[in-house]
């Protein structure tokens, strides 16, 4: 069976994707969780995983003898290993489309990752709003994913960016969960396809699990005086 190691799931974005991408499709795996603290260079487990994959990071994909590091590589092997599940879009030109989004996020976004991190148990719209309001760079990273959604959604007519849940799908979860956690603006049509993707069975699973983690954190307390 195949194995995925794995991070915290209330804050390891790029755990969820691969994970979201292999349960939302019915493929089986092993979970294995690695908590941040263990993948400091110090510890115990970071030595052992470190002769699995030159980064010694999470996601990891294990399958018998191989070993898939990236998450690009984890989906584009899934991909080639089960077929029948149609993890990119069917049509030529729609998957290099859905490959070209995808590198996108994978190299870019830098703005929205760091200033709105992941953290499935905090409801952050104060933090949000200022975060909005003073970074320009965070305006944009929205701007274009709005644009890029929509226009996928209006040529492919949903529910899912490229109809049928997809690669894409799973790359861009991590990114409703900010967008609705931080409460930042975006037109009705997005937010109803974050909600789409955050109803789906298999991140209602990751979400519930993640909300076992840890308890319920106001991050929203030191923003609330500022100016």
């Amino acid at each position: 069976m195949l194995k995925l190691y794995i991070a915290n799931k209330n804050y390891s974005s790029w755990s969820l994707r691969p994970w979201l991408l292999m349960s939302q499709a019915g493929i089986a795996f092993e979970e294995v969780m690695v908590p941040f603290d263990d993948l400091a260079a110090t510890s115990p487990f970071k030595q052992t995983l470190q002769p699995l994959a030159p980064t010694g990071q999470v996601p990891l994909l294990v399958d018998g003898d191989l070993v898939v590091w990236d998450t690009l590589a984890i989906a584009e092997y899934l991909a080639e290993k089960f077929p029948e599940k149609t993890l990119w879009p069917a049509d030529a030109q729609a998957r290099a489309r859905a490959r070209s989004v995808c590198a996108e996020m994978h190299a870019g976004f830098s703005a929205l990752r760091n200033h709105c991190p992941m953290n499935l148990e905090a409801s952050m719209p104060e933090m949000g709003r200022v975060i909005w309001r003073d970074q320009a760079a965070v305006r944009a990273n929205v701007a274009r994913i709005v644009d890029m959604w929509q226009e996928l959604l209006d040529a492919h007519g949903g529910p899912m960016l490229f109809g049928d849940f997809s690669i894409a799908d799973a790359y861009y979860a991590p990114v409703c969960v900010r967008l609705a956690n931080f409460a930042l603006p975006v037109p009705a049509a997005i937010t109803a396809y974050i909600e789409r993707v955050r109803a789906l069975p298999a991140m209602q699973r990751w979400t519930a699990a993640a909300l076992a983690e840890h308890r319920f954190v106001d991050f929203d307390e030191p923003y609330r005086a500022a100016p």
